[in-house]
């Protein structure tokens, strides 16, 4: 096999003006795409710097938005970033100590799960 890395992931949304907005103002990410194409739109958001993005995009046939669980966002301060989520109106739950580090949990407004982890200290 040839794969070297993870370039996009995929975050089903109900509304894309929504989900743009808390990406982009509560969570600081920027907009790496906007695209409409007839029926579809490609809103790709991402960390300033990061080389993994995140595609916002409405369910496809058979799926349904919030269904994404576990994606892992690394944060160089999980104190500073829990509180500044708390203080744009997101539930937080955590920080917590657990055996592999810190980290808090969190859902966009269409109940995707995230994990706030803080980054390791190597």
């Amino acid at each position: 096999m040839n794969i070297s890395r993870i370039t996009t992931i995929t975050v089903l949304v109900s509304d894309q003006d929504r989900a743009r907005s808390f990406y982009v103002d509560d969570l600081g990410f920027e907009v790496r795409a906007d695209v409409r194409m007839e029926q579809n739109r490609w809103l790709e958001v991402a960390p300033a710097g990061a080389q993994t993005s995140m595609v916002l995009h409405k369910p496809f046939p058979g799926m349904a938005a919030g269904s994404s669980r576990g994606v892992i966002l690394e944060s160089a301060d999980l104190d500073a970033d829990v509180a500044a989520l708390r203080a744009a109106g997101v539930s937080v739950e955590g920080p917590r100590e657990l055996p592999w580090g810190r980290q808090a949990t969190f859902a966009d407004p269409d109940g995707n799960g995230f994990v706030l982890a803080a980054a390791s200290r190597d």
